[in-house]
């Protein structure tokens, strides 16, 4: 099978990991068996076909007979100048096909007959004529195959859909389930929740519970769901399912499945359905809607499209909408404007455009193959009219063609404006994801192809074959290599009069002698394309300090957003964060897991403690003549360490039997004599202090597990364990079965006898008084280690977890060892697949999403190029293409401070241009803004307080001078200026905020 699923009838988890994290695997497999039929293959064609062959569907076929054009080059980055004259898709599929082995890319140059066409399960239509269009969607609509239309006109796109007259959504929003603990369900269908666990339904949900001690006759019974309250909610009489209350349990959600029926695209044109994009443009879509149909018809008529800004061709147009308007059957009050300005930008092709209907088009076709998530219901209008400029010089003459590869450009905004952005300079922190989708869009752009422009990436990463899946500037034979330099390389091929230099560093306060002041200063502005929240927030701050406007971009799967920095007039990035994670209680962790979340966080630490933190504890003993000493003098579970190197070394494995040996103890350990202690101390019968029983609510009595070697999940533990632990010690592993269970055959494992006296923790803030350990018995512990000379140059390999290598048995480790402890409690065990992505903290992410959401970007650089100066002109945007929504809102605003009667925000300081000294300072701040310092420092060092007297010569010491004699280190040359934190009194000596102060001391 071709698509997602290869030749073993699995799906490539090294490449599409991250992907199935947000489709999941029924629906990638349904994509599969999806044969993509792709007409058209200008800038949004090229698109749509990037991002459904990376994800992964059957085959795609591409039908553009059109000879390329140097102006398609402004667009369609799989064209080259020596491609003009050549049909579009004869050269671009070769190139499509290299982004994914997994999905034949074929070509098809015959006609568009129904004999044909009814091959596929999806039709994709861009760049072509309605007439034509209509003609294809009877043939789909008639056979049930799925029909997407799309075009972009400038700033202005479109897309329609045509799912047929039933097509099933067997998940509308792609999110987890909602499930809970619940503390009872009455007779009357009244259902509890523990207390302080909201349950998160709506009305009209469904649930089924499971569990329960009592009304056992539910069993997979599926209820309809009334919320009463957010802890409580009914399901309606049960009492049919038995005479008693139920207690305890758990309720899981139900998604239901959701038929929709199409209308065909020639019903839809008369009657339209509008999805939404902008709520600030409720009555922009109908607008739209009359403006692609008047094009069109002009184009019809007239054999080309208007002509850019042509004053005769817009007339022309607007008299056809009126006609269309007026035909129709609801007729609308026109927009002239609007309906102007779509002429205008006709012949218009803009990368960011093509880029955001690429991705959300592309997401269409993966609806369409898996019914996984909401379609759109059938048209979406787009436009970012905001985007044009607002000082350009735009006429029929600016905008006319150059015979250029940007003249889709110079159609929108005029050769003033795109002069403009050719010469920025542009600083791209990451070559990821987010970065290849940017750096393709600027290519296409010409964005720092200027005499005076420039685009800098940086990224430190290396490219690994997960990256393949969405960063599709790289391939198979770049795996190993620097993402920033090949990415580079790849947009120089698309565009090679770009100006581009790429740096493998780390963006942060180490590497400031080489992105130093005169870097910062040289910039137009930067766009992050970062996962690290402390990375961005440095590129905040430096953005911030530097007033460089800043583009910030994420995605989560299916959801992204966008944030705008303006100098001036923005809160920055760091002015506001998401809340912290809700951590797991230790005790839960420890001893009452009831998720299996809970037990899949305990078998990861449980990983990092017994195979790298161990390891490097013995290392440090090794090379550290005075260990014994440190860690005696330290805090901690001293104890615990020395025990564990005792243990490690004087039981130093020499053979992977002895390995295997190691192994099966510790499962005896973990998975039956630690239970038995718990439940010695706490019995099944136990009850708490107020006579409820103990083992109720979210706790949940464990069972010790008998070791069975012919058990799968028992027999994974030992094979990992074993096999990392002898890494551990440079033994050579093995994954012989049979050799391994012979030797557990003969391990010998002492029975286990549960000891008084143990204390174990039970609630979150319970304090648990651990036995002490004398300095006497630590001593003791001290005198059984082992010599170090004994050991030489021995070193313990420590294990650094790696979740996208298949062979490490790191993944396969924490999900046996998870598993056991999920068996232990009673929680349903979960696949490899859901441990990778709990325990590996992966963040879903899909191709779609990245386009679309640097598309959106796009838009905001072209204002941000403009220097607009009105915050209301820029947007953020959020958005989600399973529901599909979009919404977007005006940034927020810098919050402003005052002293006096002057107002500051975070972009405002106080700059002295020269190396005064420090009463220099203090007496131009007197003198000058009424204000008595009362501390200066700068970093970590405490420069001035009034409140210390102060040495007549430290007075007159220069600022520079004064920062290095009280930090004892030499500034670097590559600083320019220095920081200063000030407190300050008024003329009233009430202590004030206000603005840093930046001294310039080169």
């Amino acid at each position: 099978m071709e698509g997602v699923v290869h030749a073993e009838g699995q799906i490539d988890e090294g490449l599409y990991s991250r992907q199935i994290y947000a489709l999941g695997v029924e629906a990638m497999k349904k994509m599969s068996a999806s044969k993509v039929l792709l007409i058209g293959l200008k800038g949004l064609g090229v698109e749509i076909a990037k991002n459904i062959v990376l994800a992964g569907v059957k085959s795609v076929t591409v039908y553009d007979p059109t000879p390329t054009k140097i102006s398609d080059l402004g667009s369609q980055f799989f064209l080259h100048e020596d491609d003009i004259g050549k049909p579009r898709a004869a050269v671009t599929a070769p190139r499509l096909a290299e982004l994914n082995s997994y999905v034949p890319v074929n070509v098809h140059d015959g006609e568009l007959n129904e004999s044909f066409i009814t091959q596929f399960q999806v039709v994709v239509v861009t760049d072509t004529p309605l007439k034509k269009q209509l003609e294809i969607n009877a043939i789909t609509h008639r056979h049930g195959i799925k029909f997407i239309a799309a075009d972009i006109r400038g700033l202005f796109g479109y897309a329609f859909n045509d799912f047929g007259e039933e097509f099933l959504v067997h998940d509308q929003t792609g999110e987890e389930p909602l499930s809970g603990m619940i503390a009872a369900i009455e007779l009357d269908g009244t259902v509890a929740c523990l207390e302080e666990h909201r349950h998160g339904l709506e009305d009209g949900d469904f649930v089924k519970f499971a569990e329960l001690k009592g009304l056992e006759q539910i069993g997979d019974t599926v209820f309809k769901v009334k919320v009463s309250g957010p802890y409580t909610f009914s399901i309606g009489d049960v009492s049919s399912y038995g005479s008693v209350a139920a207690s305890g349990g758990v309720f899981t959600q139900v998604k239901q499945p959701k038929a929709f029926k199409f209308a065909s695209l020639k019903d839809s044109i008369a009657k339209p359905e509008f999805l939404i994009s902008d709520f600030a443009k409720f009555d922009r879509p109908a607008q739209l809607h009359l403006g692609f149909r008047a094009v069109d018809a002009f184009f019809e008529e007239h054999g080309r499209f208007p002509h850019p800004h042509s004053e005769s061709d817009a007339a022309k147009v607007l008299s056809i909408a009126e006609k269309i308007n007026n035909s129709d059957a609801e007729p609308i009050e026109l927009n002239n404007d609007l309906l102007k300005e779509i002429s205008y930008q006709a012949t218009g092709d803009l990368s960011p455009m093509a880029a955001l209907f690429g991705g959300l088009v592309g997401q269409e076709v993966l609806k369409a193959s898996s019914g996984k998530f909401n379609p759109i219901f059938q048209y979406f209008y787009f436009d970012s009219l905001e985007s044009l400029p607002k000082n350009g010089d735009r006429s029929e003459e600016s905008c006319k063609p150059a015979g250029s590869r940007y003249d889709g450009q110079i159609a929108v905004f005029g050769k003033k404006f795109h002069e403009t952005i050719l010469n920025q300079k542009q600083f791209l922190v990451g070559a990821g994801a987010i970065g290849c989708e940017m750096l393709k869009n600027w290519a296409m752009m010409g964005l720092g192809a200027g005499p005076g422009g420039k685009i800098y990436v940086t990224d430190m990463d290396t490219i690994e074959k997960s990256n393949l899946n969405r960063q599709f500037l790289f391939r198979p034979w770049d795996v190993t290599k620097q993402k920033s330099t090949t990415a580079s390389e790849a947009i120089k091929k698309m565009n090679p009069y770009i100006n581009i230099t790429a740096y493998q560093d780390r963006v942060g306060p180490e590497t400031e002698s080489i992105f130093d002041d005169d870097f910062w200063m040289s910039l137009s502005g930067v766009t992050n394309a970062l996962d690290n929240v402390e990375a961005r927030k440095y590129v905040d701050r430096r953005c911030v300090y530097f007033r460089k406007p800043l583009v910030e971009s994420g995605t989560l799967g299916t959801k992204g957003n966008t944030q705008v920095v303006i100098p001036d007039l923005t809160e920055s990035y760091s002015s506001s964060q998401d809340p912290p994670e809700k951590s797991i209680p230790i005790c839960t962790l420890k001893n009452f897991p009831n998720q299996i979340e809970h037990t899949i966080q305990w078998s990861r630490d449980l990983f990092e403690g017994l195979f790298k933190q161990a390891a490097e504890n013995v290392n440090l003993y090794l090379s550290t003549p005075n260990f014994i000493e440190l860690t005696l003098s330290q805090g901690g579970n001293v104890r615990e360490t020395l025990t564990t190197i005792e243990s490690l070394l004087n039981g130093k494995p020499t053979s992977f039997d002895a390995c295997v040996v190691w192994a099966r103890l510790k499962f005896e350990e973990f998975y039956n004599n630690t239970i038995q202690q718990l439940l010695f101390n706490f019995p099944k019968d136990a009850k708490t202090s107020s006579g409820a029983p103990f083992w109720s609510g979210p706790k949940r009595a464990p069972e010790p597990i008998v070791f069975d070697a012919e058990n799968d999940l028992h027999f994974d533990f030992v094979l990992c364990a074993a096999n990392l632990f002898a890494f551990n010690f440079g033994i050579e592993g093995t994954r012989d079965k049979n050799a391994i269970k012979a030797v557990l055959a003969n391990v010998i494992v002492p029975d286990f006898v549960p000891k008084d006296g143990v204390k174990i923790q039970v609630n979150e803030n319970e304090n648990v008084a651990q036995p002490t350990t004398g300095r006497d018995e630590l001593e003791q512990l001290a005198d059984k280690l082992p010599k170090q000379s004994i050991f030489g140059d021995f070193k313990m390999n420590p294990v650094d977890f790696e979740k996208d290598d298949d062979s490490n048995f790191h993944i396969d480790f924490i999900t046996a060892a998870s598993n056991l402890r999920a068996t232990n409690y009673g929680i349903a065990v979960a696949d490899r697949l859901k441990t990778k992505f709990i325990a590996g903290r992966i963040i879903p992410a899909i191709a779609t999403t990245t386009a679309l959401v640097t598309g959106l970007v796009g838009l905001e650089l072209y204002k941000i190029i403009d220097n607009r100066t009105v915050i209301e002109d820029y947007k953020n945007g959020f958005i989600n293409l399973a529901l599909p929504f979009f919404g977007f809102s005006e940034p927020i605003a810098a919050p402003k401070l005052k002293y006096y009667d002057t107002t500051f925000t975070l972009w405002d300081r106080f700059d002295v241009d020269s190396d005064i000294t420090l009463q220099q300072l203090i007496t131009l701040f007197k003198e000058k803004h009424k204000l008595e310092i009362t501390m200066l420092s700068s970093g970590v060092s405490m420069l001035y307080s009034s409140f210390i007297a102060q040495k007549p010569a430290k007075m007159q010491l220069p600022i520079s001078k004064l920062v290095e004699t009280v930090s004892k280190k030499k500034i670097p040359p590559h600083v320019k200026a220095l920081v200063l934190e000030m407190c300050v009194n008024d003329q009233d000596g009430e202590d004030v905020e206000v603005p840093y102060c930046r001294i310039q001391i080169r």
